[in-house]
């Protein structure tokens, strides 16, 4: 299923592929965030001339809306959305973390609110698994428990510390025995299943928490935990403290990341697969990403600039539409302007993991990671941005 073809000689970057039942992704791989059956602005044509290899869903969503019943009848998500390509789906356990405030944590499950209606839900490991079995994905996730990034982080008093890390040892044992149920129960067929390893910021229950998952023998391992709020430094380690207890043959995974600089950094860590937002919603608020940082369009001083967004891009909105344009669209509310925006930001992401493979690939990585670190400015927009509730 997880072909590992090279690993680079001065860091842990690795190239390889991946293979489902709707076909091989190559890695190192960013995975396109469409949560409710639909990435945000963009079709399924657009996507696969993007080069997109794989997109993400959301089971929590979409159990909610449209259902499952109307799942079934259309004979499963793939069909239902017109993408006859590989589909990874989230279990939902991010969403139920993002509601902690109306939530109730069971020995086999959570009790929560929709955040459409309010109507009273239950999901576990059995509803995860049976929901992500009816969408027909080519790669569940198991549900899990993921603390809270306060909990990660560095505690102000030695009560308080106690307190953080009594919460992360509940998440890791709640996150191992909701794993092993999920690995019990039936899927799709072709479909695989991938372990999530918990543990905040704690670096031995990180150890613990991958020993056990990775014991369990699942199809591939997902570093979850990660970009929940805690400064980048504590991303990277917590990255750090899990990598080396996950097998070489099989793929690994962090969940919600990242900026285009993370996912480099990330990489060399060891890492094969991405998701995350940012390409679509920063293009929603008017700001599109280059490999030197991001801008915003809407600004006076693009009223009369005719250059494409990028001068070194070949998309379809850079070879086409200059930012003065694009700006007009925005600030007259036109979507064309979101939808060029999104094509141009999720081709940089996936023209991005292009270059690293190929960078792999010749056994030049290191010095195509130090290039671009140097040269990418992050902006504060970029920096602060988080998962949304609702989106992811």
């Amino acid at each position: 299923m997880f072909e590992l073809l090279k690993t680079d000689v001065q860091t842990k970057a690795r190239l390889g592929k991946l293979t489902t039942a709707h076909g091989v992704v190559d890695t190192p791989a960013f995975i396109p965030v469409g949560t409710q059956a639909s990435v945000k602005t963009l079709d399924p044509r657009e996507l696969r001339e993007l080069g997109t290899q794989i997109i993400l869903s959301n089971a929590y969503h979409l159990n909610v809306r449209p259902g499952l019943d109307i799942l079934r009848a259309a004979g499963g998500l793939h069909r239902f959305m017109n993408w006859n390509a590989p589909i990874l789906t989230d279990s939902g356990g991010y969403q139920v973390f993002s509601l902690a405030k109306i939530r109730k944590i069971k020995p086999h499950g959570v009790e929560f609110n929709s955040h459409v209606d309010g109507a009273s839900l239950f999901l576990g490991p059995r509803e995860a698994m049976e929901i992500q079995r009816v969408l027909g994905s080519d790669i569940a996730m198991v549900f899990d428990e993921c603390p809270p990034p306060v909990a990660a982080g560095q505690a102000s008093s030695p009560s308080n510390g106690q307190d953080a890390r009594a919460t992360i040892r509940h998440a890791v044992e709640r996150t191992i025995r909701w794993a092993r149920e999920c690995r019990e129960q039936p899927r799709a067929q072709g479909q695989q299943i991938f372990g999530i390893v918990q543990g905040g910021g704690n670096a031995a229950l990180r150890e613990e928490c991958a020993r056990a998952i990775v014991a369990m023998e699942f199809d591939g391992y997902a570093i979850g935990g990660v970009s929940v709020g805690e400064p980048e430094p504590e991303m990277f380690q917590a990255v750090e403290a899990t990598e080396p207890f996950l097998p070489a043959d099989k793929a690994r995974y962090a969940m919600g990341l990242g900026t285009p600089a993370q996912m480099i950094e990330l990489i060399a860590r060891g890492v094969d697969l991405f998701d995350c937002v940012l390409p679509t919603r920063l293009a929603r608020n008017g700001t599109a990403i280059t490999q030197r940082g991001a801008f915003g369009l809407k600004g006076s001083a693009y009223k009369a600039d005719f250059r494409p967004i990028d001068e070194h891009c070949d998309c379809f909105a850079c070879k086409n539409f200059t930012r003065a344009y694009l700006r007009h669209l925005l600030n007259v509310n036109e979507i064309l302007a979101l939808r060029m925006l999104s094509i141009h930001n999720v081709h940089l992401f996936l023209r991005l993991m292009a270059d690293v493979r190929a960078a792999i690939a010749a056994g030049t990585f290191n010095g195509f990671r130090r290039e671009f670190i140097a040269n990418y400015v992050p902006s504060q927009k970029v920096l602060s941005a988080r998962r949304d509730e609702i989106e992811r």
